[in-house]
């Protein structure tokens, strides 16, 4: 009895999977807005390929693959059985080019078959909310068949498809940033109106002292390890330029007629955003090829004087420090980026207009109860989809390109020594991203006063 309940809870699963619109029809998935469901599960594959790519890139993964007998080129064999397995491919920098590619085409191909679907009739649809079994055997394909891709110029044209992508994504994740402080702050700010209870403007008071405190920590710092009193020009610029742009940000969101204008605007989006910025900052010193400018993270940790022991970075350095702090952090903000665009419900009509959403559709609903007791996901698109197709996959693809580039640290293979080094281009790229970003705010605050006619709310 047991293994026929076993049997039937498997097939119902497999329906979910296989089915044309899994999640309306079967009750192994969650109870939810069928757009928020879909979301998710892309959302899933996109994590999925991190994951791998992660274990990829592991120091000494390609060692330990070595002693598996009969398995990689050079390594141990097997009597009679010839190594196949490129196992320098396989790991390292390699792969994880090779992964994202195949995530990045996947999902680009999916943006490109998705574009203009209006709403859950379309066949389009069907695909969009179905068919996952044999989707996660698409993207299984494209990344075999990514594997095969000569080595030749690869890794250097994609490396600069990455620098565009990324550059791109780092924008969304600052309209996603200031539309979940936008939130924070609007709710917040209602339920103590409504409560009377001042503890809510407490925490509001305590979350922006925390951003601002962090931020200009921050700045400190990088002045004592990312400057030098004789050299690091460029670091001084770009400490001083974004401590002075997140200064004019923050005094802009509190003046009297900003506040007119947009009155959930304040200095807990500003201290968010300053954060991130000095973030983006720290990411992009790192990528200095100057080594006097950019200590390692083992020679802040040890108080070590890496200025006497290690010398400017040649384009021949093969030495990648692959799981530094930086590269961490920008792993967190990117899980919490993905998982906020696929469950967001925004009531802010800027952003919903940059990232192609409708008002307050992107939560969840409490799902139907269907006749046999158990809840299915709800079809919450049936006259107008709440979310663009076209652009979710594109945002997942620029994703895919923001993690292949965060994994290497942003390193360009040298495909004549079969190395990696730090290169300005992705400096310059970081920093023109914080410009914009931090432009792009400013005029979320303006915009109103700019163009009174217009309804910004």
């Amino acid at each position: 009895m047991g293994a026929c309940m076993a049997l039937c809870s498997l097939a119902s699963c497999a329906s979910c999977l296989c089915g044309s619109a899994p999640c309306l029809v079967c009750g192994c998935c969650p109870s939810s807005n069928n757009s928020t469901v879909t979301r998710l599960v892309f959302s899933f594959f996109l994590l999925l390929g991190t994951m791998v790519s992660v274990i990829m890139i592991l120091p000494g993964m390609e060692t330990q693959l070595r002693k598996i007998p009969g398995f990689c080129q050079g390594g141990t064999t097997i009597l009679g059985i010839e190594n196949q397995v490129k196992c320098d491919v396989i790991v390292g920098y390699k792969s994880v080019y090779r992964m994202c590619f195949a995530m990045a085409c996947f999902f680009f191909l999916f943006s490109a078959i998705m574009i203009r679907v209006r709403n859950s009739k379309d066949p389009r649809a069907v695909i969009q909310n179905g068919f996952w079994f044999f989707k996660f055997l698409i993207l299984v394909g494209i990344t075999v068949g990514a594997f095969f891709i000569p080595d030749g110029a690869f890794n250097s044209v994609w490396f600069y498809f990455g620098l565009v992508g990324s550059f791109i994504f780092i924008l969304i994740q600052l309209i996603l940033l200031i539309d979940f402080a936008h939130s924070w702050n609007k709710i917040w700010v209602e339920n103590a109106e409504e409560t009377q209870n001042k503890c809510w403007f407490a925490g509001l008071l305590s979350f922006t002292v925390l951003h601002y405190a962090l931020a200009f920590s921050a700045v400190v710092l990088f002045y004592i390890y990312y400057t030098q009193p004789d050299d690091c020009t460029e670091n001084k610029v770009f400490i001083s330029l974004n401590l002075i742009f997140c200064l004019i940000i923050s005094v802009v969101s509190i003046l009297p007629k900003i506040q007119e204008a947009q009155p959930h605007s304040g200095l807990l989006q500003a201290s968010l955003i300053s954060l991130y910025t000095m973030y983006v900052t720290w990411s992009a010193m790192t990528n200095n090829p100057n080594r006097k400018c950019n200590p390692s993270l083992l020679s802040l940790v040890s108080h070590a004087n890496t200025t006497a022991t290690q010398p400017t970075a040649s384009p021949g350095s093969g030495h990648v420090q692959w799981w530094d702090a930086q590269g961490i952090v920008g792993l967190v903000i990117f899980l919490f980026c993905t998982l906020y665009a696929s469950i967001r419900s925004s009531t802010n009509a800027q952003v919903n207009k940059l990232m192609q959403t409708e008002e307050g559709t992107g939560s969840g609903g409490e799902g139907v109860v269907g006749k046999d007791g158990v809840h299915r996901a709800v079809d919450n698109e049936e006259e107008n989809v709440t979310y663009s197709y076209s652009f979710f996959h594109f945002h997942l693809c620029l994703a895919s390109l923001y993690i292949m580039m965060t994994l290497t640290n942003w390193y360009q293979p040298d495909t004549t020594t079969q190395a990696m080094q730090s290169t300005m281009p992705a400096v310059w790229v970081k920093m023109c991203s914080s410009w914009l970003g931090l432009g792009l705010y400013l005029w979320t605050l303006i915009a109103p006063l700019i163009f009174p006619d217009r309804d910004f709310n």
